[in-house]
């Protein structure tokens, strides 16, 4: 099929944009990895496109009193490259998951964020991270936490004539460790379930949270801080990867059952999500611990 008819705008300036956006229809044109499908298979008829490609300041990425900011426009093969990144941890482990070179080469940041698909790696990233999503409109700006900011299954608080210009991921601190992975059919699928992890340990004292994908209708986040600290009670503040993962493996399978509440589908039942979820949960939370107290440590290859 081909898309049907609309009109198309490339402005050079975020105000010709936000102007843009006032009129009935309009539908953002950034990495198009998501929206061209969309229209090839007439799922979406917008009016008008508007082109971002030609707004110089939303492809700025730069470091931003603590926190790495991406523009609109910035890819996502560009930030999983550039140096500022190496200070978002989590968020370079994350993205070769997601699609292929060649998507993360057009795909970006921002885009994957404004599409809100459960099974996506980048939302559940920001969940996990306390990520600030800036939106703005001819009526103003507004700063969004990631937690409020997905409403649901490609859903979000995003108004029809506000643009999401950046977002802000915090940098890591001293003695954070991060964790993350998926299971998929095949590389570059969407995950049938994943796992982004963050631990802080200072001295004796341990903060613990995960953030599930492809689970539930929208990133799941828990705190996990008191099954960590109940693992290492049992191994010590010291333990090998398998002796963690060990520990953690009944309360891993606990918070699974709480935070995987999809239903079955064709590619895998409620069951086995809650199996996968649990399994990476341990594997995750562990390797997130071991990186906190030590950032040279190295995952095992299991």
């Amino acid at each position: 099929m081909k898309p049907a008819s609309f009109a198309y705008v490339r402005p050079a300036t975020v105000e010709d944009t936000l102007a843009e956006l006032e009129h009935e229809g309009a539908k953002v044109l950034a990495g198009g990895q998501s929206l061209v499908p969309v229209l090839a298979m007439r799922l979406g008829r917008p009016s008008t496109l508007v082109d971002l490609g030609a707004v110089p300041e939303l492809k700025e990425l730069d470091l931003d009193g603590g926190h790495l900011r991406v523009g609109a426009m910035v890819r996502q093969r560009q930030v999983q490259h550039d140096p500022a990144a190496q200070s978002v941890p989590l968020l370079r482990l994350a993205l070769p998951w997601v699609g292929h070179r060649e998507i993360r080469s057009r795909g970006t940041v921002c885009g994957s964020l404004a599409h809100s698909d459960p099974s996506a790696e980048l939302p559940a990233v920001a969940t996990c991270l306390d990520a600030t999503m800036t939106l703005r409109s001819s009526r103003g700006s507004r700063d969004v936490g990631a937690s409020e900011f997905f409403a649901g299954a490609m859903t979000t608080v995003m108004e029809p004539d506000e643009l999401l210009t950046a977002v802000r991921f915090p940098v890591a601190e001293a003695g954070e460790g991060f964790g993350f992975g998926e299971v998929a059919r095949r590389h570059g699928d969407f995950a049938l379930a994943g796992v982004a992890a963050r631990v802080k340990a200072v001295a004796e004292h341990v903060e613990a949270s995960i953030t599930c994908f492809g689970v539930s209708d929208r990133p799941a986040k828990a705190d996990v801080s008191a099954e960590l600290e109940s693992a290492l009670q049992q191994v010590g503040r010291t333990p090998s990867e398998s002796d963690l993962r060990r520990a953690l493996a009944e309360s891993a399978e606990e918070v699974a059952a709480r935070v995987v509440d999809t239903v079955g589908d064709a590619h895998a039942s409620q069951a086995y999500r809650r199996q996968l979820t649990a399994g990476l949960l341990s594997r995750e939370i562990s390797r997130a611990y071991l990186k906190s107290v030590n950032p040279r440590h190295e995952v095992s290859s299991a």
